[in-house]
């Protein structure tokens, strides 16, 4: 196989977690994966988990090897995260991952960013939501998510490295297991996640910040970079799923402490 077709070798971090783990099937038919995951006894069956602490740089550095890609959905996960979780995960563990891209020769990370970076304006409705507005984190963990935007943007312009961030919505396969309208406005179905993250790997541009939603009819964050710079069109609807027709003229009210209990 000549360098021109072989295909890029993608390393997925937190590859055992629900996002992670898939894409880790969803895009093997794409690209050479390895697949990353703190423990052993978590590894699918037939899957070679590569093992490391990504707090610990040394064992993050040795994922590196011969990678075009990486794909970081490791990490502290919910908004709900103490301080200790998102320090280890988010905080010190993204910037192995990017520190160790650097040293490696990594071409591009794609860090799994959040909502909750801006969710202090979904908190008081304050919609909507473009990516070039100020982070407002509603929690410790949404804060730790504006951090890792931050430090990307700090290697993309200190040291050249792609970083492109995706503030991802609420991944489900079924949206009717949640209640609140502000989760299906933000949901983002299997598929589109998949797509998305294709994206992300595969587009021209160097650096950006880009919403990862569905195409749901009450959405308040706005994905037009997402579709113009990444090429991002989603398939799926909330409504479609959920076979409804409904629509909330301004959004629909959210609870005083959101995202608590999300």
């Amino acid at each position: 196989m000549t360098d021109s077709t072989r295909r890029r070798r993608v390393l997925i971090t937190g590859a055992t977690g629900g996002i992670g783990s898939h894409l880790a099937t969803a895009l093997a038919a794409d690209y050479e994966l390895v697949l990353h995951g703190r423990s052993p006894d978590k590894a699918p069956e037939g899957v070679d988990l590569a093992i490391a602490d990504l707090a610990e740089y040394d064992e993050v550095l040795a994922l590196m090897d011969g990678v075009d890609t990486v794909v970081n959905m490791a990490g502290a996960a919910s908004p709900g995260s103490s301080w200790d979780a998102v320090l280890a995960a988010n905080i010190v563990g993204v910037r192995n991952v990017l520190e160790a891209a650097r040293e490696a020769g990594v071409r591009r990370v794609v860090l799994a960013s959040s909502n909750h970076a801006m969710g202090m304006y979904d908190r008081y409705e304050q919609w909507p939501v473009y990516p070039d507005q100020l982070p407002r984190g509603d929690s410790l963990y949404g804060v730790s998510k504006v951090f890792g935007e931050s430090l990307g943007r700090f290697y993309h312009d200190e040291h050249g490295l792609d970083v492109i961030n995706l503030r991802i919505g609420w991944m489900s396969e079924d949206p009717g297991e949640a209640d609140e309208e502000i989760l299906h406005a933000m949901w983002l179905s299997p598929r589109d996640c998949t797509e998305v993250v294709r994206r992300a790997i595969e587009a021209e541009v160097t650096f950006g910040l880009y919403y990862a939603i569905s195409d749901n009819p009450n959405r308040r964050w706005s994905m037009t970079n997402t579709t113009l710079e990444l090429g991002y069109r989603p398939q799926d609807s909330v409504n479609d799923h959920l076979g409804t027709t409904r629509v909330v003229e301004g959004g629909a009210e959210v609870r005083d402490d959101w995202p608590r209990n999300s």
